[in-house]
């Protein structure tokens, strides 16, 4: 059983996922890390975790794809997208399914408190 809710970051450059990592464990959460959209969803783990934390353009399966496939499956978890290239028409795109934030990299610290402080419980704090 964990004592912190989990975030999967999904990403193809390993030095984001493992800043983006750091940054998400320094906010007490678990975080679980994935190369790419296909490994995230072969793992299965969608419905487990409290958060999604992933870029928008990787190679084979983009974030906004996934995250189709998991909304199409009756996943709705939280999801958070990064992106270098957040243009105007991939901002909409990814708020129109619901994203939680849609952040430009390199990505601020704070903004990814800010986006994750919105998924915690009333009264958690302190715990």
């Amino acid at each position: 059983m964990h004592n912190h809710p989990i975030a999967s970051v999904i990403d193809d450059d390993e030095s984001v996922r493992t800043a983006m990592s750091s940054l998400v464990r320094s906010l007490d959460w678990d975080v679980q890390l994935y190369a790419s959209a296909e490994a995230f969803l072969a793992s299965g783990v969608a419905p487990e975790v409290a958060c999604i934390i992933s870029d928008v353009q990787m190679p084979g399966m983009s974030g906004l794809d996934m995250y189709r496939h998991l909304l199409d499956k009756g996943v709705t978890q939280p999801i958070i997208f990064i992106s270098a290239f957040a243009s105007d028409a991939v901002r909409r795109q990814a708020l129109d399914l619901g994203a939680l934030c849609v952040l430009t990299k390199p990505v601020d610290g704070a903004e990814v408190s800010r986006c994750l402080a919105q998924l915690e419980p009333a009264g958690s704090q302190g715990e």
